[in-house]
C-alpha cells in the first residue's frame, strides 16, 4: 500500500518531530516514520539526560505551541560561567561570565530533560491533524521525477514531494542517497550524568575547560545539575565502569564544592566524540536535518540548537515554497536551504573544532593565553554581550521560527 504526503521524515528523535509540527501547522501533510513506538519514547522517569536550550530554540518551541507543556518544567540559565580548571585546583582567576540581566533578550536559555521535552513533541504530533505516524525500519528508498519513495520493513511504501533525513550521525537516508561524510574522531567520550546537590545552583551554568576536555555543569530544575563530562576514551571506559560511589569520587575533584555534597540521580551515559559533516545537505527532493547533516563537539553545547535551526531554516523554506505554487521537492527548492545553514554549519564545526584543540590540553602557554583573552573579552562589556547574545542563538539572518513568529 502506498501512502502519499507532502513531507516524508525519517528519525522521530527531537528534530523529526518539531520539523513535523513546524510544516504541519502550516498546512502542509506530514508522514512522521520512526523504528521505536511511542511507548519506547515517553518514559517518565527521570534518567540524568537534558539539554541546553538557547532562547531561540525556546522561541522556537513557542511558535509550534510546544512551550506551555514544558515550560514549567524548565529551568532558565541566568547566568554563565566560563573558566580553565585543574581536578583539584578549582577555577582559575580568569573567567568569562555571561549575567542576563545585560541584555533586554531575557534568560541565556533554558535547560530541560529529555523526557519531557521528548514527550511533549509526541504528544503534539500525536494530536496535529496533518501528521500521520509511522513505525518501523526504512529497507530502501527511491527518487523519481515527482516523488520520493520510502519502503519500511512492514511492506508499507510512503511517498513525498520531499524526504527528510533526521536519523542520526549515521543516516541511513544520505547513505542511501549516495552522501558521503566527512570528519574525524577526537579519541574523547563524553561522560553525562544528572547530580543532586545540597545548595542551589541560582541558575548559573559553569564549563570548566579541564587539560583532557571540558566539564559543564548545567542547572536542571529544583537541586538538579546536568553533567556533561569529557575524558579521554580509555579513562571514561574505566570511569563509566565504576561503580556509583566510586564514580562519583572521580567526579568530585574535577567538580569542587561549591554546591556541597553531590549525589548521583538517574542513569550514566556515555557519547564517543567526533566531528561529522555531510558533504551536502540536500539533493533533489532530499533534505538533511540534525545530526544526519552535521555532528558537533558538545564544547559549545550547540548540537540539539543547531539542528533546530535547520528546522526553521528548511520548514520556512518548504512552507513558502508551498504558497507560492513551487513543487517543494525540486533541488532549486532544497538548495535554499542548503544555502542558507551550510556557512553556519561550516563555521560552527570550524570553532568547535578550534575551541577543543585550544583548550583540551594542558599546554603552559596555551593556558596563559586563553586565560587572558577570556579576562580581556569579560572586561570589554560590548564584546561580552555579543558574544552573550550568538551564545543565546539570536544574532545573524535567524529564521522566523527562530525569532518566535509563527508560519
Amino acid at each position: 500500500m502506498k501512502n502519499s504526503c507532502d513531507i516524508v521524515i525519517v528519525g522521530g528523535g527531537l528534530n523529526g518531530p518539531a520539523l513535523a509540527l513546524a510544516c504541519a501547522q502550516s498546512g502542509l501533510t506530514v508522514r512522521l516514520i520512526d523504528r521505536l513506538e511511542a511507548s519506547e519514547l515517553t518514559d517518565e522517569a527521570f534518567d540524568g539526560r537534558g539539554y541546553a536550550l538557547s532562547l531561540s530554540s525556546q522561541r522556537l518551541l513557542k511558535a509550534t505551541k510546544i512551550w506551555p507543556a514544558v515550560a514549567s518544567q524548565a529551568q532558565p540559565i541566568l547566568e554563565v560561567k566560563v573558566t580553565d580548571g585543574k581536578a583539584g585546583e578549582g577555577p582559575a582567576p580568569f573567567m568569562l561570565a555571561f549575567d542576563h540581566a545585560e541584555t533586554d533578550d531575557g534568560p541565556v536559555g533554558f535547560m530541560l530533560e529529555d523526557r519531557f521535552l521528548r514527550r511533549a513533541l509526541l504528544a503534539a504530533v500525536t494530536a496535529e491533524p496533518n501528521i500521520t505516524q509511522h513505525h518501523g525500519n526504512v529497507t530502501a528508498q527511491s527518487i523519481t521525477p515527482c516523488a520520493a519513495d520510502v519502503t519500511l520493513d512492514t511492506g508499507e511504501v510512503v511517498s513525498g514531494k520531499v524526504l527528510v533525513g533526521c536519523d542520526g550521525r549515521n543516516s541511513g537516508t544520505a547513505t542511501r542517497a549516495g552522501i558521503g561524510r566527512t570528519g574525524w574522531g577526537y579519541k574523547q567520550t563524553s561522560l553525562v550524568c544528572a547530580i543532586s546537590h545540597e545548595r542551589p545552583h541560582n541558575g548559573c551554568a559553569h564549563q570548566y575547560f579541564m587539560p583532557s576536555g571540558p566539564l559543564a555543569i548545567l542547572p536542571l530544575a529544583g537541586n538538579k545539575s546536568s553533567i556533561v563530562w569529557t575524558e579521554k576514551d580509555g579513562l571514561a571506559r574505566d570511569i563509566q565502569a565504576l561503580s556509583d560511589s566510586e564514580y562519583l569520587d572521580v567526579l568530585r575533584p574535577r567538580f569542587g564544592d561549591f554546591l556541597g555534597d553531590i549525589t548521583l540521580v538517574g542513569k550514566r551515559f556515555t557519547y564517543p566524540l567526533g566531528l561529522s559533516l555531510a558533504n551536502a545537505l540536500a539533493a533533489d527532493r532530499l533534505a538533511l536535518v540534525g545530526d544526519a547533516a552535521h555532528g558537533l563537539h558538545p564544547i559549545a553545547g550547540q548540537g540539539l540548537n543547531a539542528g533546530f535551526k535547520d528546522v526553521a531554516a528548511l520548514a520556512e523554506v518548504l512552507i513558502l515554497a508551498h504558497r507560492r505554487g513551487e513543487d517543494i521537492g525540486r533541488s532549486d527548492v532544497l538548495d535554499r536551504y542548503q544555502q542558507w545553514r551550510r556557512f553556519d554549519v561550516a563555521a560552527l564545526a570550524v570553532m568547535t573544532d578550534g575551541f577543543n584543540k585550544l583548550f583540551s590540553n594542558d599546554n603552559p602557554l596555551l593556558r596563559f593565553g586563553r586565560d587572558i583573552g577570556m579576562g580581556v573579552v569579560n572586561s570589554m562589556p560590548a564584546l561580552r554581550r555579543a558574544a552573550m547574545r550568538e551564545a543565546a542563538g539570536v544574532s545573524g539572518d535567524l529564521p522566523q521560527l527562530l525569532q518566535g513568529k509563527s508560519l
